[in-house]
């Protein structure tokens, strides 16, 4: 198991890293994180969902994603609560305190889940989720320390050495840990280091003196790790030099956002995030909204930067919209919550740009689609995830078909666009011609090659720097 000295240590990419070196060996390997915290979710081949982590994992390990792989998300919705999906499926929407009541009933299923896992592969790596140093959480822990103990397991313990005080990290955690916990601390990785690994040598050694712990390595920063899906959207930085600007929206509780990240492999695209407080671009081509947690928290925060000003001049101006999941239905007329779904029950008024109407409710449609795109006729490969109904005038104009049925909308003039097609990026015929549109000339980059090119490097670069056969002896029956 790799825990971190604190969240966005690197966990995830060590663990897909370390799944593809397991995989090079000619083992069967599958991940597992038994609690991850995050609106980025992916489909599963069993018709659930889980975190993205554990699906870019999943790819990493060559098997098919499974919920057995996450089987606790938490999808925030406010500062104060989040939607529970037990084993692939919503559970409840529940405050901190009142999940923090059921979270220990929730080791059964997380345990069901771990050993479903190990009865199907040679060896599962498991990420722990924030950090074991949180010891005001360690009763009723099925993240960390706590899964570690119930399922007997080692630990290896991550620092970050990018973010400062790496040597405080994993010497600071060893204190603080309970004697039974740092025990099953086997050993530590310093991650994300910059610059000759050498110059930290008197640092390791010291980490190793205090801690007792012996070093796996230093892992140097791996700089094509920005074309991996990331897990927080806090980490995306402008990405590009072509002159075709893409803006698309930082909303509050942004889900999904990962659907951008085929183009940023496109040349002649830049493509640039636009943060709270900050103006749509003047020069942009096209606005993404893309998918929320929460559509109408999420409509009143676009409304409260004053995005939704800026979207009606950069439309004057002949600026094309597109709109996927919840960004799809901020561009209707209107959202309808009337069971109180994602908060106080009510109506909000949409953006007006689609002549349409969506109507939350408690069924949520997980499924993986293949879709053709109504304009060009070229098969949309992806997924739906999403609560509520759109329907209206303006689907009569829809983005594409699924099985005959009309999946999203665009408006009479054709620049405003709207899908519940999450992924619709990854397909390469598609994504080239959705980008001419834009101006942007044919790409032969095949992304789904792209990122397994990427895993096979990242595997490669953990190999070369890290005690990898160390690291794999460590595990247990």
């Amino acid at each position: 198991m790799l825990q971190g000295t604190g969240s966005n240590v690197g966990k995830s990419l060590l663990v897909a890293g370390l799944c593809r070196a397991a995989v090079r060996r000619g083992l069967s390997v599958r991940p597992f994180k038994p609690q991850n915290m995050s609106n980025n979710a992916a489909v599963t081949v069993d018709g659930g969902e889980i975190g993205r982590a554990q699906a870019l994992q999943a790819l990493a390990c060559g098997v098919e994603s499974h919920t057995d792989m996450n089987p606790v998300l938490l999808k925030p919705e406010t500062d104060i609560g989040a939607q529970v999906i037990v084993q692939g499926k919503r559970r409840a929407t529940l405050k901190a305190r009142d999940y923090a009541r059921l979270k220990p009933k929730l080791m059964t299923p997380v345990l069901e889940s771990f050993e479903r896992l190990k009865a199907e592969a040679d060896l599962v790596i498991v990420e722990g989720a924030g950090s074991p140093a949180e010891i005001n959480l360690r009763q009723g822990d099925i993240a960390n320390m706590g899964f570690a103990a119930a399922a007997n397991i080692p630990v290896v313990l991550i620092g970050d050495i990018d973010r400062g005080g790496v040597i405080a990290q994993l010497v600071g955690s060893r204190i603080v840990l309970d004697p039974e916990d740092a025990a099953r601390i086997k050993g530590f990785i310093v991650n994300r280091f910059r610059g000759d690994p050498s110059l930290f040598d008197d640092g390791y050694r010291m980490i190793a003196e205090q801690t007792g712990w012996p070093g796996f390595g230093v892992l140097p920063w791996f700089a094509r790790a920005t074309l991996l899906p990331a897990e927080d959207a806090l980490d995306l930085q402008p990405f590009g030099e072509g002159a075709i600007k893409i803006a698309w929206l930082a909303l509050s509780r942004i889900a999904n956002f990962d659907d951008l990240d085929p183009l940023k492999t496109h040349p002649g695209v830049r493509l640039e995030m636009v943060r709270p407080g900050q103006a749509i671009p003047g020069d942009a081509a096209v606005v993404i909204i893309p998918g929320t947690k929460s559509t109408r928290a999420d409509l009143a925060f676009l409304r409260a930067q004053g995005w939704d000003i800026d979207l009606k001049a950069h439309h004057r101006r002949g600026g094309r919209i597109l709109g996927i999941c919840g960004g799809f239905q901020m561009l209707g007329n209107s959202i309808v919550d009337p069971h109180g779904i994602e908060g106080e029950a009510g109506e909000t008024e949409g953006l007006g740009y689609l002549d349409v109407q969506t109507v939350l409710a408690a069924d949520k449609r997980l499924t993986r689609v293949t879709a053709v795109h109504a304009l060009s006729g070229l098969q949309v490969a992806g997924y739906e995830i999403h609560l509520g109904r759109t329907e209206g005038i303006g689907c009569l104009r829809p983005f594409a078909h699924i099985h005959d049925c009309p999946d999203g909308a665009r408006s009479r003039d054709g620049r405003v666009e709207g899908t519940y097609l999450h992924g619709l990026f990854t397909s390469d015929p598609f994504r080239n011609a959705w980008l001419q549109g834009l101006g942007a000339r044919t790409s032969p980059f095949s992304y789904a090659a792209e990122i397994d090119t990427v895993l096979d490097e990242l595997a490669l670069h953990i190999e070369a720097h890290l005690e990898v056969e160390e690291l794999l002896r460590l595990a247990q029956v």
